[in-house]
Order: C-alpha cells, then sequence, then structure tokens
C-alpha cells in the first residue's frame, strides 16, 4: 500500500540551508574507499533523481569541506561551485519539469564532523576505526546529498577497507570481496530513507548472529538480526542483547511487521554519550555494556526507531516527537512486558520529573535549540499514554498498527498523526492533542478510562 502522505513536506524551517525542494532524489550508489590510520576518504557519489514541478535551473546538494575532483551530470561534466557546505551544480540548459537525471560526484579528503549547536555530527574517526552518527544534519560529512529527513531514497553502499577491518551499513550484504589488504564490503538497502538515517560503522569486530528460533506453524519468519562488536566484550554482550530476539517478536505483536529486511547492532570500541540511530542498525559505546541489562532501555529505544522515525519519517524536524514520543513510550511498554515497571509507573515517574522542570517546551515544535531535550522525549511519552488511556488498549494498538502499517516508508506530520487518531476515538481529541502538544504547561497525569468501544 502506498503510503499515504496528508502533508507535503516543503522546506525545513529549522534547517532552511539544509536540502533543495525543487527535485527528490530517488536512489544513491556511493563506492568509497577508507584508509583509517590516514582518515582518508575518496570515491563517488551517483545520485538518480527527478527534478520537481518547475524548471530546474540549479541543481544543490549538500556536501562539506571534502575536495571535489569532477561532477557530471547525466554522464557529462558541468559547472559547478562548492562553498559553505553547498555544491550547486548549473546545468547548461534548465532541465524540464519531471526529467529524470543523475549527477555524479567524485570527490576526496579528511572527512570530519560538521559544526551544530550539539556538537560535531556525521563522520568521527576513533582510535582504531570510524562511524557516522549524522542526525539531524551530518550526512553531508561524508557524502553529497539532499540532506532533509524527506527526501528519501533506497542505496546501494561499497565500502572499501583494510581487510582487518568490517565495514558495517544498514542494508543487506551482497558481497564481500578481499582483494590483496584491501576488502570491498556491498551494501544493499532498497527501502527508502532519508539521508541523515544512513550510517557507517568501521572497526575490528567479530559477527554474532541473534535471530531467533524458527517460528511456529502460522508465524512469520523472524527478523535477520547481527551483532557486531569487540571479542573480548562477548561476554557482556550475551547477557545484554539476551532478549533482543523476544524484543523484537514483542515490538511487531504491538507495532506491526518489521518495516526492514534485518536489523544489525554495531558495539563500538568507544564510549558514547547515547546510541546511534540509523536504518535498520543501530551503534552503541561500549560503555552501554555491563553485562546486567542496565541499559536494555535503549536497546528498546533504537529499535522501536525503526517503525517510528526510520520506516515512517518526519516531513521536518518541527514533528520530531513522533520519532522520540514513540520510541520512548515502547521502553515503557517493553518494561511492562519483561516483568519491570509498568507503562502507569513509568508515566507516573515522568510526570513528576517534568512537574519540577521549566515548563517552556511545545512537543508539536520545539524549536531548533530545544528539539534533542529530554523534556521532549518524556513529554512525547506521556503524549502517547495519554492517548492510549483515552482511545483504550483495543482501538490504541490497532491505531498504531495502522499508523505504521498506512504510512510504511513515508512521511508524516503532526497534524497527519491527530488525524489519524481521531478516526479511532469516540469522542473527539482536540483538546487532548492541544493540552499535550501544543501548550507548554504540563496537563495532570492521564489516568486510564478502561476499553473504549471500537469506532472503526
Amino acid at each position: 500500500m502506498n503510503p499515504r502522505q496528508v502533508s507535503p513536506p516543503g522546506r525545513d524551517p529549522y534547517f532552511p540551508d539544509h536540502g533543495d525542494t525543487r527535485y527528490r532524489v530517488q536512489h544513491y550508489a556511493l563506492d568509497l574507499d577508507y584508509r583509517p590510520m590516514p582518515n582518508r576518504l575518496s570515491g563517488s557519489a551517483r545520485l538518480s533523481a527527478l527534478a520537481g514541478p518547475a524548471p530546474l535551473e540549479e541543481i544543490t546538494l549538500d556536501l562539506a569541506a571534502l575536495r571535489i575532483q569532477r561532477v557530471l551530470l547525466d554522464g557529462r561534466t558541468v559547472r559547478f561551485t562548492h562553498r559553505a557546505g553547498k555544491l550547486r551544480i548549473r546545468p547548461a540548459k534548465a532541465l524540464a519539469p519531471g526529467t529524470a537525471f543523475t549527477v555524479e560526484v567524485r570527490y576526496s579528503g579528511n572527512p570530519m564532523p560538521v559544526r551544530s549547536p550539539w556538537g560535531g555530527l556525521g563522520w568521527e574517526e576513533l582510535a582504531d576505526g570510524a562511524l557516522v552518527a549524522s542526525q539531524p544534519v551530518g550526512a553531508p560529512s561524508w557524502y553529497p546529498c539532499n540532506d532533509r529527513p524527506a527526501d528519501k531514497a533506497s542505496y546501494r553502499v561499497a565500502i572499501t577497507t583494510p581487510s582487518p577491518y568490517a565495514a558495517i551499513t544498514g542494508g543487506r550484504l551482497l558481497s564481500r570481496t578481499t582483494r590483496a589488504s584491501s576488502t570491498t564490503w556491498v551494501y544493499e538497502q532498497p527501502a527508502p530513507t532519508s539521508a541523515y538515517l544512513v550510517s557507517v560503522s568501521l572497526g575490528r569486530y567479530t559477527a554474532v548472529s541473534l535471530t531467533g528460533p524458527s517460528p511456529a506453524d502460522g508465524q512469520s519468519p523472524p527478523v535477520t538480526q547481527t551483532a557486531h562488536l569487540p571479542a573480548r566484550l562477548l561476554p557482556e554482550f550475551t547477557e545484554d542483547f539476551a532478549r533482543q530476539t523476544l524484543m523484537m517478536r514483542f515490538f511487531e505483536e504491538v507495532f506491526g511487521p518489521y518495516p526492514f529486511e534485518e536489523y544489525t547492532v554495531v558495539i563500538a570500541d568507544e564510549e558514547l554519550d547515547v546510541p546511534v540511530e540509523a536504518q535498520a542498525m543501530a551503534t552503541f559505546g561500549a560503555n552501554h555494556l555491563d553485562g546486567a541489562r542496565t541499559w536494555e532501555r535503549l536497546i528498546a529505544h533504537e529499535l522501536a526507531h525503526q517503525w517510528f522515525g526510520n520506516s515512517v519519517s518526519v516531513a521536518d524536524w518541527r514533528h520530531i516527537w513522533l520519532n522520540e514520543g514513540f520510541a520512548k513510550y515502547a521502553e515503557w511498554l517493553w518494561s511492562e512486558h519483561a516483568g519491570g515497571l509498568t507503562a502507569v509507573a513509568h508515566a507516573t515517574v515522568a510526570h513528576q520529573l517534568l512537574a519540577t522542570l521549566p515548563q517552556d517546551l511545545l512537543p508539536a515544535d520545539p524549536g531548533k535549540e530545544l528539539m534533542f531535550d529530554d523534556r521532549l522525549y518524556e513529554r512525547g511519552g506521556l503524549t502517547v499514554h495519554a492517548l492510549r488511556c483515552a482511545l483504550g488498549d483495543d482501538a490504541f494498538f490497532r491505531m498504531l498498527r495502522d499508523w505504521t502499517r498506512i504510512h510504511r516508508h513515508g512521511v508524516v506530520s503532526t497534524a497527519d498523526f491527530t488525524a489519524h487518531a481521531q478516526e479511532y476515538a469516540a469522542a473527539p481529541l482536540d483538546a487532548l492533542f492541544h493540552a499535550w502538544l501544543r501548550q507548554p504547561s504540563l496537563p495532570p497525569l492521564p489516568q486510564p478510562t478502561g476499553r473504549t468501544p471500537e469506532t472503526r
């Protein structure tokens, strides 16, 4: 079923200098060579795109301070400029509306994170390897792209690196070829993917299968799950991630089928402040392992993003609560399912915490400065909980499964979600959403009202 999109996305108001709304990319083919010790990246990016409804006189791509050797438009050299993170390409003649075209950029340099209010984002050189953490605008640190979350495309990524290193990205591994002292890893991600959700991890890793046992008759086959980590961390990892296969099965029950072909986890040999979310992939730091499942809530959070944020993506960053609120609530649902605190107990703790903090955040439009504020995560989770209390469990979980099905691999806004949720309610939800999403003051703690008769 094609994703239903109520609100066509435009330029992102939080990052108006990123992305180009005049065309859409359909496919990226990245062929890269990376040498870890000199932190040297070289290669090419080929973009297959489609012009929008107006004549296209200029094509702009986001690309940080890497050296460009050549730019081709439909196989021919073309004039370009590259300044202040923007690659501007000038066709000899404007492209007609709806024209399919390809851009190939050959480039090289020493990739480094791009500056942002939250520190460096994108390609990060590690003590022995590298990783990519791009949310929200770090993708141009390592490849030319149309850097806005609404422009989703398929990807093929080939990475050549010294053979002791594994190169991992989200998607299906098509081939791994070793020649002399280098190995080329080729991945394919056919699902539409936002630029910031393409991640790479390079390190000296051991691969571990996490795929569960074959299902009983009538059940769908288990999702292929693989982990890559330093061999010395296997004992702690085995304990900390022991329940991920159960978590996957539970989330498929409550959220609907897993939206990708596989799920990959990387444990970087480095300490990370927070795990890194990516399409069909999550990267954790070595500090997130302790053999005691201390950080299991983060495993749930990152896995839930595959449905909320990755498959169902925001039209622009104003709507980030749709990503983080549902991932936070997934933590609470898993806790309850696994015998820990109930979702009601988690909601109570979150409400008590928020009541002690400044109330100057609008979840439906937090502003760039507050879009990653911890309060948005907690307030988002409470909004989901308030909706569950209003709808009752039958309608609530049916609404969630339909949301992820209807908008699978699509782009959505807050207005899309509130309209969708209303279809499952016996009474208007306007006051609920206004209080929880569009007012800074904290509403009272929501209380379950029992089962609501099904209305659809």
